[in-house]
């Protein structure tokens, strides 16, 4: 090799040395983990916490508590108070009642607000029209809606419903307008090519493709639902149960810790289990996207199918039929397509 061909031969650059293998393990940027691993650093994080909570209320007469019981129960007084709270304070109702409202004004709103935000996906124009009751709706304090709610009504249950409704209502409206508009183009020029017309783009394009985003966004704003119920409990009308909002209000007045401790315990692992079976059902329907068994897809898509075989049984499809030879002309029965 000639001295002018090695000086054109770049240097190959040194590769990156690779971190120790003691430390790969933990250095790698978004490197999936064994279940096995994250089921166990959930169960660290608890015992830490749980640790932690000890510490700051273990004492005694020679070595007082940092927290004192007044202040922060310890775990052993919190966990004894438990039949306390299971019987004497109703806790499987007020829950369910807690529960009931929840599922009733978020349905409410899922009615209302997943229409809507499909039509504002849809047309820039209509998104316009309700983009400042969206802007106001995701950015007022809920807290500050509460007296508007008892002054239209009333201190039942509508008001709580009602309540859940406003909260949740824009944030659905403005998720599933998003949701919509994140199909891409080319989805929609394939089927104007197709022949499609508007509403069939809408029906059997848009919305089919933007469910997964929806259904999604809906199973996150339900623990959000769940959280501002407590809110709305804290009036209590007649003997009916207050729910767990009212529980939270009675042991503050009565200065009982235990069960406000209790309470903000069983609050997240109530939204947990209805976290997983929304998450479950989400599998289910959308396999294609979260990795499911699908049970729930092929169960819908035969009910849609059996829909448009009775559709077909009620109304005959339009058929065409060929032009006059040598006219280059359709007949006057041939329907004309729109796109």
């Amino acid at each position: 090799m000639t001295e002018t061909a090695k000086s054109d031969v770049k240097p190959t650059p040194p590769s990156p040395a690779a971190p120790p293998a003691r430390h790969r393990r933990f250095s790698v940027l978004r490197a999936e983990i064994p279940a096995w691993q994250a089921m166990m650093m959930g169960v660290l994080c608890v015992v830490v916490c749980l640790g932690l909570w000890w510490l700051l209320t273990a004492g005694d007469e020679n070595h007082p508590p940092i927290m004192g019981p007044e202040t922060l129960p310890g775990p052993q007084a919190t966990f004894l108070a438990f039949p306390r709270l299971w019987f004497d304070r109703e806790l499987t109702r007020n829950t369910l009642v807690s529960l009931k409202r929840v599922i009733m004004g978020f349905a409410l709103a899922v009615g209302v607000g997943v229409p809507v935000g499909i039509v504002c996906g849809c047309f820039r124009r209509i998104n316009a029209f309700f983009g400042p009751l969206m802007i106001i709706g995701r950015n007022i304090p809920v807290a500050a809606v509460i007296p508007l709610t008892f002054a239209l009504f009333g201190i039942g249950e509508f008001q709580k419903v009602m309540f859940i409704f406003i909260a949740c209502v824009a944030f659905i409206i403005m998720d599933t307008a998003n949701s919509i508009m994140e199909v891409s183009s080319r989805y929609v020029d394939t089927a104007y090519t197709l022949g499609a017309s508007r509403w069939q783009i809408i029906l059997k394009v848009l919305v089919p493709l933007s469910m997964p985003g929806i259904f999604n966004s809906l199973r996150l704003l339900f623990g959000l639902a769940f959280g501002y119920i407590m809110l709305a409990e804290q009036i209590k009308f007649g003997t009916e149960a207050g729910g767990l909002g009212d529980i939270i209000n009675v042991s503050q007045r009565r200065s009982q810790w235990e069960d406000i401790l209790l309470v903000l315990m069983i609050i997240p692992l109530v939204a947990l289990a209805v976290d997983r079976s929304l998450f479950w059902i989400q599998r289910q329907l959308f396999p294609y996207q979260y990795g499911g068994d699908g049970v729930l897809h092929h169960a819908l898509r035969a009910v849609l199918r059996g829909w448009e075989d009775v559709k077909l049984l009620i109304v005959r499809p339009a058929k065409w039929e060929p032009a006059a030879t040598g006219t280059g002309k359709e007949t006057a029965s041939t329907p004309k397509w729109k796109p």
